[in-house]
């Protein structure tokens, strides 16, 4: 059962935010960076930093360039892709892969990596989950992303 995204008053006070979109499945991907930049822009962040990459699978490189390059220095990074499963077990290779990365990212760099790469199984799934307001996974991802910031600035403190 999808829980509903709670609409939240996360205020930033500042950050510098990038997210990293995939290409693939550009429909419910594009869904979920409105709705993330959107949820961001609300919270009154200082900078949203976008770069669109060709498939899933290129997320974690350019989250390993910018969680290590990144001036000023980033609050939180968001991954954003859609991988839907076929008859072959490349999508689920492809899932694993990206998350295996992407934890060791945000672990060796101290950062807050937001994995909203999704594997579903269907367009139904995804459209349950990029396309209505009530559950976009791009709202509840950035809503992290502002989460985490505050909770590592307060340990730095």
């Amino acid at each position: 059962m999808l829980r509903k995204i709670q609409p939240k008053k996360i205020q930033s006070n500042g950050g510098n935010f990038a997210i990293v979109a995939s290409r693939y499945n550009t429909r419910y991907v594009d869904a979920m960076l409105r709705a993330a930049k959107a949820e961001l822009w609300r919270a009154d962040v200082s900078s949203i930093q976008i770069v669109r990459v060709p498939g899933a699978y290129e997320i974690p490189v350019v989250v390993k360039r910018l969680a290590r390059t990144a001036s000023p220095p980033l609050s939180a990074i968001i991954c954003l892709g859609v991988i839907l499963r076929g008859q072959t077990v490349h999508a689920a290779h492809i899932g694993e892969a990206v998350n295996r990365a992407l934890m060791q990212i945000q672990l060796a760099h101290e950062i807050p990596v937001i994995h909203e790469v999704l594997l579903l199984e269907n367009a139904e799934q995804a459209r349950a989950r990029c396309l209505n307001p009530r559950h976009n996974r791009g709202t509840e991802a950035a809503q992290t992303a502002l989460a985490m910031a505050r909770v590592l600035k307060n340990l730095q403190n």
